[in-house]
């Protein structure tokens, strides 16, 4: 490893960060887009770089300052967490190509260059919980995701007021998400005297029975569960979706939700231990009816909506059911199905809400009363969507399949009533997926379309990372090495230890 190269794993967090005030002086509608876009590739690039150590080398620890852990904070890049790395930079970069026109359209250009520096902080934090070694540095980087959020979620207030309202409640619940679990991390310190992850890891079994650590792990678990927005802790997470700027819920919809898993997985599995997680405390029984009610439930709950961010803001909540059912499976096949899922559910769904972005670009609104006929008015776009929506259902040949089928392997793995049990709630929430995907295509293409009404697709700038998250759907629905070798490799890491 060359010397540049050691760098990369604090260089993938101080870049994007340092560019944040840059963007917050620029003005323009030009400029700090062109600079976010450049910070953000040059973020996945480095992303890359260091699966590619990883894969070769193995885990990379790098020391802040030079103090070794556990007195200093380290930064560990193991598969996991560069797994996550690329997913999180790649959907940035993807969904920045969308962005020049879309928020132009959707914030006032005085606005921009605030809004981009928000959205580069919001990347610095995504990535950062994903790198830290150190439990309180998670809080630090969450709490700058967070705090970047809130703003970028208000800034749809320029199209509905009523983004402050969603602003202001995701504040309120995300901070009661974040106190919990800084008060889990607190009680582990005064029973451990560390902070650094490996190490809590090492001290936890001598003391894993004591009172204060029994409610650590409850505030831990139930802190993230908030962040996460599971089933029932969910209420902040459609109006957002709803009524922040199309990018911003694109964006959010891709990653946002799948670091919350990510933590609560590297929790249960690095920290605390599958044997001590589930078979000593019994998490499954916590996590599990939360699963199954959160994807039965909000698949219902999106057939009835009228919005169409809201529906698949609905819909996001039930795939999180599917991501910690397999969770709950406390198994590496399950563990294996969550990981290919968080991959292939972030593509699927940040190229539908795209694709929901071009509509507004164009029809200004994403009320399903509004897009009557919208097939006919933007066939590109609807014809994208409608793709997206199959591999939402889990049709064969999308990437949607290849999770449904993991998580259905792994159900059937038990060889108990449970699991069998599990895979038949599974096809039923995918017949509900059908339902609510077709309320779109009815309106799309069974209604007419206004009066006097002109085929007018929205520019290209739009369309083509649209279409780029599509046609990614597709492909990792027929060529799973990436996505599926990778998720095998972490979750055998995971269920092994450290």
């Amino acid at each position: 490893m060359s010397a540049w190269s050691s760098q990369f794993p604090i260089l993938v967090i101080i870049v994007p960060l340092l560019a944040a005030p840059v963007c917050a002086v620029l003005r323009g509608t030009v400029f700090p887009w062109l600079l976010t876009t450049i910070i953000s590739a040059a973020s996945f690039y480095l992303s890359i770089e260091l699966m590619l150590q990883v894969v070769a080398t193995g885990p990379i620890s790098y020391y802040l300052g030079g103090w070794p852990a556990p007195w200093g904070i380290e930064y560990v890049v193991d598969l996991l967490s560069a797994f996550m790395l690329v997913l999180i930079s790649g959907i940035s970069t993807g969904v920045l190509l969308f962005a020049r026109e879309s928020i132009a359209n959707e914030t006032r250009p005085v606005q921009l260059g605030l809004f981009f520096a928000l959205y580069l902080l919001a990347l610095t934090g995504m990535m950062g919980i994903c790198i830290t070694g150190d439990a309180f540095n998670v809080f630090v980087f969450l709490e700058i995701m967070s705090l970047s959020s809130y703003a970028l979620i208000a800034m749809g207030a320029r199209s509905d007021r009523r983004a402050l309202s969603a602003a202001f409640q995701y504040l309120i619940i995300g901070t009661v998400g974040a106190t919990l679990y800084l008060i889990g991390v607190g009680l582990i310190y005064l029973m451990t005297g560390t902070l650094n992850i490996a190490d809590m890891a090492a001290r936890l079994p001598d003391i894993e029975a004591t009172r204060p650590i029994l409610a650590a792990v409850a505030f831990i678990v139930l802190g993230i569960a908030i962040k996460l927005a599971l089933f029932p802790f969910h209420v902040w997470l459609p109006n957002g979706y709803t009524f922040a700027p199309s990018i911003v819920t694109a964006f959010f919809a891709g990653t946002a939700t799948k670091v919350g898993v990510y933590l609560l997985i590297r929790f249960i599995f690095t920290v605390f231990g599958a044997d001590y997680s589930f078979a000593g405390l019994a998490l499954a029984d916590f996590l599990m009816p939360l699963a199954v009610a959160g994807f039965l439930s909000m698949s219902a709950v999106a057939i009835y909506q009228s919005n169409l961010k809201r529906l698949l803001a609905y819909s996001s909540v039930a795939q999180l059911g599917y991501l910690v059912l397999g969770i709950s499976l406390a198994s590496e096949a399950g563990l294996t199905a969550t990981l290919v899922h968080i991959f292939n559910h972030a593509i699927i769904k940040t190229g539908l809400f795209l694709s929901v972005g071009c509509m507004f670009f164009v029809v200004g609104s994403a009320w399903l009363k509004d897009l009557e006929g919208i097939g006919r008015r933007m066939p590109l776009t609807t014809f994208g969507f409608v793709l997206g929506g199959l591999g939402l259902i889990g049709m064969p040949l999308t990437a949607g399949f290849i999770s449904k089928w993991y998580l259905a392997v792994a159900a059937f793995e038990r060889h108990d009533f449970l699991g069998y049990a599990l895979v038949g709630l599974l096809m039923f929430s995918s017949l509900l997926a059908v339902l609510y995907i077709w309320r779109v295509v009815e309106v799309a293409y069974f209604r007419d379309p206004p009066e006097g009404y002109v085929v007018r697709e929205a520019p290209l700038s739009l369309l083509i990372p649209t279409w780029i998250f599509i046609i990614a759907g597709y492909y990792f629905g027929v060529e799973t090495s990436f996505s599926v070798g990778i998720s095998q490799t972490a979750a055998a890491f995971l269920m092994g230890g450290m």
